[in-house]
């Protein structure tokens, strides 16, 4: 991100989204998610169930993702000169 007064990036390595992944999928995370959601899904009378997300697709994203490095997904420049780039 750049901006007249500021300029920085956040890299964020590939283990990290492993270990995000690890996190995410997680039996335990998934049913805290399923509590914690079911009081507002039940008081607007949704009938939803969060699935449980699949560790082996999602690692399988990153893999392909590191295939793509540099890609550039995001290049938004405004009027006033601040500038958001997401790149792989």
């Amino acid at each position: 991100m750049k901006s007249k007064e500021v300029s920085f990036s956040i890299p964020v390595p590939y283990m990290m989204l492993n270990l995000g992944i690890s996190i995410v999928c997680s039996n335990m995370l998934q049913r805290h998610i399923n509590k914690w959601s079911k009081e507002y899904i039940e008081k607007k009378n949704i009938p939803f169930i969060i699935p449980p997300l699949d560790k082996a697709v999602l690692k399988l994203v990153v893999d392909e993702i590191k295939n793509h490095n540099g890609l550039e997904l995001v290049n938004i420049k405004a009027n006033d000169g601040s500038e958001v780039r997401i790149k792989l």
